[in-house]
């Protein structure tokens, strides 16, 4: 009985040690002789690559900007601008201030941009149900785009014939 007591304390004396040395690596590392505790200590997460954030605004928004005087501010990625040339079933948007139409494509069950482009009269739907939302001034009005048509909108829908400007796109399947 006495051996088998001698060898309980053992182990448990042996597991303490390997426990104790253990928690001083995880919590501050083990000093070398070639320098203090800090550098001996590498942090994993400084190696790591960094998370991936969504902010959901959208890219290259400066230089779309500059080169076609449209302002994309937000979206969940699923409406896209595009050049209208490059297919069919596009959203396409007529703006007084534009010579050509503007175009955008939808993927998804569901999208939505946040944008501004002024002087919009009239946006032609595609196979997504679609509603807009235009200011003019302090005043907001929700427009629902008729698919695969085209549908009057801002100032070619509001008997002043105010100049609105469309600011958010919705679509749903």
């Amino acid at each position: 009985m006495p051996q088998r007591k001698r060898f309980i304390g053992r182990t448990l004396g042996a597991t303490a040690a390997t426990g104790a040395l253990a928690w001083i690596t995880l919590v501050g590392g083990v000093p070398t002789g070639a320098g203090t505790k800090a550098e001996a200590v590498i942090s994993v997460a400084d190696e790591a690559p960094g998370y991936a954030v969504e902010d959901f605004n959208y890219p290259q928004a400066d230089k779309i900007l500059a080169e076609r005087n449209i302002v994309l501010k937000r979206g969940d990625g699923h409406i896209t601008l595009v050049d209208c040339a490059s297919g069919t079933g596009f959203l396409e948007v007529m703006a007084r201030q534009h010579e050509e139409k503007i175009c955008f494509k939808v993927v998804g069950n569901s999208g939505w941009l946040t944008l501004e482009i002024p002087a919009v009269h009239a946006i032609r739907g595609n196979d997504y149900t679609t509603q807009v939302d235009m200011t003019v001034g302090t005043e907001e009005k929700t427009f629902d785009i008729l698919k695969n048509t085209w549908t009057g909108v801002g100032e070619s829908a509001d008997e002043q014939g105010r100049e609105y400007v469309l600011v958010e796109i919705r679509t749903n399947k």
